[in-house]
């Protein structure tokens, strides 16, 4: 029984991590597109930097004393808060030092101050979100009615794909259309090389899954059991990607960002970069179905 419950309370801390994690990225990835935050943290001074740090902890602080991303506390206690708090702030640091890593803003050859500088000032809605995520987008009540399934179970497949498609297309608009023609698109196609635009779509890929499927928000079990033509974890989230690149690219083409006198290959990588938040968009606009 002991062994039983040490292992259900590291399932737990596993899904409240993996649910921040989440939740740092549907919350980080527009500002990680911004170049005047890759300036201020390369340039920031290290005071700057402690007092980023300090609010950071303040305002982050606040919110898991109040709510907090874990399931599992029922009552208000300070040093859980503390506890919640380094480790949002710590998820929130990783996850925005991957991406400034993922689009080279880091490379090896980038010095420690400024790429602690980056890391803190991007990290900032990376913690936010992971400090929200509970409170945001926790998993609802999953138990439904007989009646209710019966329901679910008479919706026409097509209906429902296309509801999918059609949240998954509005989710990666809301997401993408600001980011569109902003100039960090061409400047991330221009640096990042072939090899790692691959790892720019293993990533959209991932996370995409992973916000939908895999991180517990909102009637996940639910949506695992939803019929449609490619309602499967796998082919729904092959599918949405193509959706949310083909979105990305008749942005950059409405923003003339691109046009149809530039090779396909300025194309693809400038979709493949706008791909990434867009795909996250779509992620988001599936949740909220």
């Amino acid at each position: 029984m002991s062994k039983k419950h040490h292992q259900n309370s590291w399932k737990r801390e596993i899904n409240d991590i993996f649910r921040g994690i989440c939740g740092g990225f549907l919350f980080g990835i527009p500002l990680i597109y911004t170049m005047e935050v890759w300036w201020i943290g390369s340039l920031a001074k290290p005071r700057l930097i402690v007092m980023a740090f300090a609010l950071m902890f303040i305002v982050v602080f606040l919110l898991n004393y109040t709510e907090g991303f874990r399931k599992r506390r029922n009552n208000w206690r300070v040093d859980e808060a503390a506890i919640d708090t380094i480790e949002a702030m710590a998820i929130g640091f990783v996850c925005s030092a991957f991406m400034l890593w993922l689009l080279q803003e880091i490379t090896p050859e980038t010095s420690l101050k400024e790429s602690l500088g980056k890391v803190v000032f991007e990290g900032v809605p990376f913690t936010l979100g992971v400090a929200l995520a509970n409170q945001f987008l926790g998993e609802s009540n999953q138990n439904t009615s007989a009646s209710s399934n019966q329901k679910e179970n008479s919706i026409n497949q097509l209906h429902a794909t296309l509801a999918d498609l059609g949240a998954t297309l509005i989710g990666a608009i809301v997401i993408a259309f600001n980011i569109a023609p902003t100039d960090e698109v061409a400047m991330l196609s221009a640096t990042i090389s072939p090899p790692w635009m691959l790892a720019l779509m293993a990533a959209s890929f991932v996370i995409s899954y992973a916000i939908v499927f895999q991180a517990g928000f909102s009637d996940q079990q639910k949506r695992r059991q939803q019929k449609g033509i490619f309602q499967r974890p796998l082919s729904e989230t092959t599918i949405s990607y193509l959706v949310s690149l083909l979105a990305s690219a008749l942005m950059l083409f409405f923003f003339q960002t691109v046009t149809l006198d530039d090779p396909w290959r300025m194309w693809l990588e400038h979709t493949l970069v706008l791909g990434l938040p867009a795909t996250i968009g779509g992620a988001a606009g599936r949740l909220a179905i």
